[in-house]
């Protein structure tokens, strides 16, 4: 499914859209930045609370068609623009991770 599909269907916020035709057929959800580089996978959405300019160094890293921040959690405008400036797609729900990620399994099922 598109990124830009996902965002409809789970209604999400989008603080960066660079590229709403990315494909994702699953997801992963984590806060351990160390764990997420070494487990997701390109195909992945990653939900987490984190918001700090690393998940976008990992994001980039693994290839991610987006990360989702979960439960409105506050975000720097300098990480919205940086997002930009690195094309990563950057989402926000004020839904738990656990509700975030139950939504995307059913999208994807």
């Amino acid at each position: 499914m598109l990124v830009k599909e996902i965002i409809d269907k789970l209604e999400l916020e989008v603080l960066n859209l660079a590229d709403g035709e990315r494909e994702v057929s699953g997801g992963y959800t984590g806060d351990l930045l160390s764990w997420v580089m070494g487990r997701a996978e390109s195909h992945m959405m990653w939900v987490t609370i984190m918001t700090n300019v690393n998940i976008l160094a990992v994001a980039s890293l693994r290839d991610l068609p987006a990360v989702l921040i979960a439960e409105d959690a506050e975000i720097a405008p300098e990480i919205v623009a940086k997002a930009a400036e690195q094309e990563i797609n950057l989402l926000r729900s004020p839904k738990s991770a656990y509700a975030l990620c139950v939504g995307l399994g059913q999208l994807l099922a």
